[in-house]
Order: structure tokens, then sequence, then C-alpha cells
């Protein structure tokens, strides 16, 4: 049994080696206050699952960069938007955080609830099927909130999801009901808040990881130079298998 496991985790890194082309398209949509996102676009094929992919504080859609080539490959089209609470990473500039802060926006992490949204609704109107929503601390939590009784959402997968809001319940209260697939992980020093934080979540495939290592913060975790990336990539991909046989 353990020999077939190994292979089997094996042949799960082997799908997620990094792509070699770069299929991104930059597309842009409005949110609900008529502030543009920017998004880059990795499209397959229309049979595939989707994945939306949201970012963390001071980072950009460039979060992504490396992780949806390696999700395309696995079979998914995935969407990775600016968020306007944001800034840089990569070498990629959050486009829609710079547009916010020209209409003299001073956005706070609740307000980009209405650019993943967005980018749900785009996703949902190109594929016309459920998003997995991928969420990377701030945005993990709203990626929560979002998916609760959304019949646009499929599944919700988190890195570091937490209380980062001026009401420390707003987590806690946001998700309450929430009954989607639901993948988790963070860093080893952050398991247990999540764990407590999830502890209602009434799924029957809710997943958390918990690194053997000191792991990080965020879905930066599964960057190629990250040390125990794969150690992410392969929890990850035994869950979104999972969520494949459900299509």
């Amino acid at each position: 049994m353990r020999k077939l496991l190994s292979l089997v985790l094996l042949s799960c890194l082997a799908m997620i080696a990094p792509a070699s082309s770069n299929a991104q398209l930059l597309v842009t949509f409005p949110a609900a206050d008529s502030t543009t996102v920017t998004a880059d676009w990795y499209p397959v094929s229309d049979e595939f699952p989707t994945i939306l992919l949201c970012h963390q504080n001071r980072f950009s859609r460039g979060e992504y960069q490396e992780t949806a080539l390696r999700l395309n490959k696995f079979g998914f089209n995935c969407l990775a938007i600016d968020q306007r609470v944001g800034s840089e990473v990569n070498g990629v500039i959050n486009q829609t955080a710079l547009e916010a802060k020209a209409k003299g926006q001073q956005p706070e992490f609740p307000d980009a609830e209405q650019d993943i949204r967005a980018g749900l609704d785009f996703l949902y109107d190109k594929y016309n099927k459920p998003v997995l929503i991928l969420g990377s601390s701030y945005s993990a939590s709203l990626a929560l909130k979002i998916a609760n009784g959304n019949n646009k959402v499929s599944g919700v997968i988190v890195f570091s999801p937490g209380e980062y809001f001026q009401d420390k319940d707003f987590t806690r209260n946001s998700i309450n009901g929430l009954d989607k697939p639901l993948f988790a992980t963070s860093s080893r020093d952050e398991s247990d808040k999540v764990t407590d934080l999830l502890r209602d979540v009434n799924s029957r495939i809710k997943v958390q990881y918990v690194p053997k290592t000191a792991g990080d913060h965020g879905s930066k975790v599964l960057w190629s130079k990250s040390s125990d990336n794969q150690d992410y990539w392969a929890a990850l991909m035994s869950f979104l298998m999972r969520m494949k046989k459900m299509q």
C-alpha cells in the first residue's frame, strides 16, 4: 500500500511540473462600483474546471504566474486577478489598485470582495459552470465568505485564512453554514488558528493540510523556490483530483 501511495504521489508531482510556455491573456472587467479589475486569464479548454486565483496583501496577480501554469497542466482553466488592496510581486504591478488610487479610493480588505465577485462572474459567464475560488491570506477569508451559499462556487481553497478585518469575528460569522468542498492550509504556526476558524464548516470534503516543516504564509508556498512546495502541491492535488471526479 505504501508503495502504491508513493507512486501516486510521484505521478501527481510530475503532472505539476512547471509548464514551459506563457499562455495568459490580459483581460479587464468592471467591479460593482465600476472600478476596472485587471486579470491574467489562463484558458485551456471549455471542458475543464476553472479556478479563480486571488492574491494576498501587498501583492498582485503576479502571485500566480507560476502556479496558474501548473494548474493549467493539471487540467484547470485559471484567472488570476488584481484586487484593489495590493501592490506588486514578481515584477507584476497591481493595476486594479492603481486605478482605485487614481479614483481617490482608500480601500480596505473588505472592499476587495467586489473585485473577487467580478472575477467570479467573469469566469461563470465564460464557462457556464461553478468555479473553484483560491484565496491567499486576506483574500482567503473573503473567498470563504463569497462561497457561502453561492451557486456559482463549486469549492474553496484557502491559504492562511484568518480574521484580518476590524470586526475580529468577520470571517467566522461570514462562513456560518458553509458547506462547500474545502481545502485549507497555512504555515505550521498558523495551523491551530485555521483549525479553530473552520471548525464549524460542514462539508463532506473538508481537508486541512498542516506542513511538517515551518511552511509559510499564503499561496507563495506553491512557488518552486519554496523549500517545501512539493508537499503543499501534493496535498492540493489530492484535493483537486477529488473535485475533478465530482464534475
